[in-house]
């Protein structure tokens, strides 16, 4: 185990099935001592409730842009400054395109923008998704920004489907992160 104490981690989970992962990576980042802070698009809770996130961390959960629950000079201000790192899993083609071409119309895509640490993606969506032309340019545009990524992992999804676009495993994204923190 690495040694994450005085790291502040900020995850945002987008709308994908990949979400239950990040439950599992938020657990793994706290027994190793990181402050973990979430921000949850809209449709991510349509995949996974706030309550678990909450539990986890022992800290409020992040979903709206005009209401401050902490940070009254705007909560993407606020945690954007405590941030030692950004995540976003899953990074669903949606979040991709709007970081791509700098649209902050949500918390999580306006804390992209506003974020002056390491940004790390981890991307998951259908296969036939993965593969356009628009998904792939999104991609490199962020890869020359500055964004690291990690995955996808080709295999089963749960379009029922095997193919590239699934979520890498919360050890590999794990593993990502240390990698930047230290």
């Amino acid at each position: 185990m690495v040694d994450l104490t005085n790291k502040e981690i900020l995850i945002g989970i987008t709308g994908g099935i990949a979400a239950y992962k990040v439950a599992e990576l938020t657990s793994q980042l706290v027994q190793q001592g990181a402050g973990v802070t979430v921000a949850m698009t809209d449709s991510a809770q349509k995949f996974i409730g706030k309550t678990t996130f909450q539990a986890l961390t022992g800290r409020p959960v992040y979903t709206e842009l005009f209401e401050p629950q902490e940070h009254f000079i705007g909560e993407h201000i606020g945690l954007a400054r405590r941030a030692d790192l950004l995540l976003i899993a899953p990074a669903t083609a949606n979040v991709i395109g709007r970081m791509a071409h700098g649209l902050a119309d949500d918390l999580l895509t306006t804390l992209a923008l506003a974020v002056t640490c390491p940004v790390v993606i981890a991307p998951a969506m259908n296969n036939e998704m993965w593969s356009k032309p628009s998904v792939q340019r999104n991609l490199t545009q962020l890869k020359e920004d500055g964004i690291h990524m990690v995955g996808p992992d080709e295999g089963w999804l749960s379009c029922q489907s095997i193919g590239p676009g699934r979520m890498s495993s919360p050890d590999a994204i794990l593993k990502t992160l240390i990698n930047l923190l230290d």
